[in-house]
């Protein structure tokens, strides 16, 4: 791969260039490509729940779209080294900041906490919640299957599927809810849980930024319904404040 290389070793593509908005007036989102194994199904997914889409870890791409999915598949400490080598990072971070619209999945959701532990080694997270990703206290793991979640009231994110079940693939996850920043004007992240072993994090809802534990690509049609809330919400987009703090674009009343 060619192009600029940072001081921190993360390469920017000289070619990337402005995202033209969707000529069929669809909300456009970026799949963050960063080596994440088979991402075409969440593509596909996402497509099929009213986005247009593209697969792309171009600055611009990933800067510039209506939302951003990052995608993971294995180990916490390698989808971070992935994630630098094409400044996945600092683009997340960006985005975040500026109140634009960001959904992790699986290890996405687990690389915004503060850090993982596999195998006796910790590693670094992106560190957007406090916490920890952990092996899970069960007879058996990987919890491989479908759940149930309990959802916190005023979701958006899983509004018309708060009672269904959602399919998992991982042996680790957040097992405790330590947020206790309060910012003026926004609301409270919300934190949906499952069990498999011991309680953990299934979902948040924080602002632009959602993740969740389970596939959604993989869940049927709750999880179709659910990417559908992601998609429609960003055609709503919210007024940013003006000390440019986190916007409510995706949270709900506590």
């Amino acid at each position: 791969m060619s192009g600029q290389v940072l001081k921190d070793g993360a390469i920017i593509d000289p070619s990337a260039s402005r995202k033209l908005p969707s000529p069929e007036g669809k909300p456009t989102v970026t799949v963050l490509d960063y080596g994440s194994g088979n991402v075409r199904s969440a593509v596909r997914a996402l497509e099929r729940a009213g986005a247009e889409v593209v697969l792309s870890a171009k600055p611009e791409d990933v800067l510039n779209a209506d939302g951003l999915v990052v995608p993971g598949v294995g180990a916490f400490e390698t989808v971070m080294r992935e994630l630098k080598a094409v400044d996945g990072i600092r683009l997340i971070g960006r985005r975040v900041a500026g109140g634009r619209p960001v959904l992790g999945i699986c290890v996405g959701l687990q690389v915004l906490f503060e850090a993982g532990v596999e195998h006796g080694t910790e590693a670094e997270g992106i560190g957007e919640w406090p916490g920890k990703v952990e092996l899970l206290p069960a007879d058996v793991v990987p919890h491989m299957g479908w759940n149930t979640v309990k959802v916190p009231e005023g979701s958006k994110l899983f509004a018309g599927v708060e009672n269904e079940r959602f399919y998992f693939v991982h042996s680790y996850g957040v097992q405790e809810w330590n947020f206790d920043v309060i910012q003026p004007r926004m609301a409270p992240p919300l934190v949906t849980w499952s069990e498999h072993g011991a309680p953990f994090i299934a979902a948040v809802e924080n602002g632009p930024l959602c993740a969740t534990q389970f596939h959604p690509e993989k869940s049927g049609d709750a999880g179709a319904r659910l990417l559908r809330n992601w998609v429609e919400a960003l055609h709503r987009p919210a007024a940013q404040p003006a000390d440019g703090s986190r916007a409510d674009a995706a949270g709900g009343p506590a």
